[in-house]
């Protein structure tokens, strides 16, 4: 990867690391601090400061009641909010910071200022419903993001691929009924969460705007090759996204502890590098891509590859 590209952002800011999920949970803040560490690298990408979402923003996709649930919170230790998703006293600002950098990022390559930009975000976002979180996940960032953006001059259609291991069920729900964002997602099925069917294609106008890959355990690149060429790559090109979206999971990875998917470092490169061809066809190479999953010793070359995909 260059060091010197000027059409790639990094979105990082320091609360993401003061997210606290306690002893042994495997969304610790080391994921993030070890993409930090390779990122030092090349000093030369620029940081982009992330800012807190406003609660109207949050709005766009959670109902008030729940995002008054998580404003208020008054954790004073380490807490669960579900079997899997904890909190402590600096959640809520990670949170709120984790929101606001997604969106800032969004308005960045919205206006031109950048043409890519990498979200290094953490609480992850994409298995948070409406009205709960779930799965590690407060407040859905990519979901905020894409809601944003099409309220945004110029942008009526937005594309979302999740190649994240677990399905983004709350991303899905988000946009189940419309016409104006594509979700395409790619995980190991069945699995947790337990949705992500192909038979799950949307509804009303949104009906054929959600497309379902599911793969199997053992799935590899050949696999997912197949599966972009077959299904995710013709599906981009009929919706023509103005806007690109990736919701950046990296627990596909053959050494991530959570899956039994079997990908190389190297095809996560190969996937962004697919997706960034497609959108300097339709949105002028516009992509957003927002970290969710991975939690393998390797995370930062796996982003490493991603961000040289990125930068091409």
């Amino acid at each position: 990867m260059s060091d010197n590209s000027n059409k790639i952002g990094v979105v990082f800011d320091p609360a993401y690391l003061r997210h606290d999920t306690g002893p042994g949970h495997p969304e610790s803040s080391e994921r993030l601090q070890s993409i930090c560490r390779m990122l030092d690298a090349f000093p030369n990408i620029p940081r982009i400061a992330a800012r807190r979402a406003t609660r109207e923003e949050l709005q766009l996709i959670h109902r008030p009641e729940y995002v008054d649930k998580i404003l208020n919170m008054n954790v004073t230790e380490i807490e669960m909010l579900d079997p899997d998703t904890a909190v402590s006293p600096a959640s809520k600002e990670a949170a709120l910071i984790a929101a606001g950098g997604v969106l800032e990022a969004v308005r960045l390559v919205l206006d031109g200022s950048f043409e890519n930009v990498f979200c290094a975000v953490r609480p992850p976002g994409h298995h948070a419903e409406s009205d709960k979180a779930m799965g590690f996940c407060l407040f859905n960032n990519i979901a905020i993001g894409a809601a944003w953006a099409l309220n945004s001059i110029g942008t009526d259609k937005v594309a979302i691929v999740d190649w994240d291991l677990h399905h983004g069920n709350g991303t899905q729900n988000a946009f189940y009924e419309s016409n104006r964002v594509l979700y395409i997602s790619l995980h190991q099925y069945p699995f947790y969460p337990g949705t992500g069917s192909s038979l799950e294609t949307g509804t009303g106008e949104g009906e054929g705007f959600t497309v379902n890959v599911p793969m199997g355990a053992g799935s590899d690149d050949r696999d997912y090759r197949d599966a972009f060429e077959a299904t995710v790559l013709p599906a981009l090109d009929d919706f023509k996204p103005q806007l690109m979206m990736i919701s950046a999971g990296f627990d596909a990875h053959r050494d991530d502890p959570l899956g039994y998917i079997d990908l190389s470092t190297e095809y996560f490169g190969e996937m962004t590098s697919n997706l960034k061809d497609l959108a300097g066809k339709y949105c002028k190479g516009r992509i957003v891509s927002v970290l969710e999953g991975g939690y393998h010793s390797g995370l930062s070359e796996t982003v490493r590859a991603h961000l040289s995909g990125l930068a091409r």
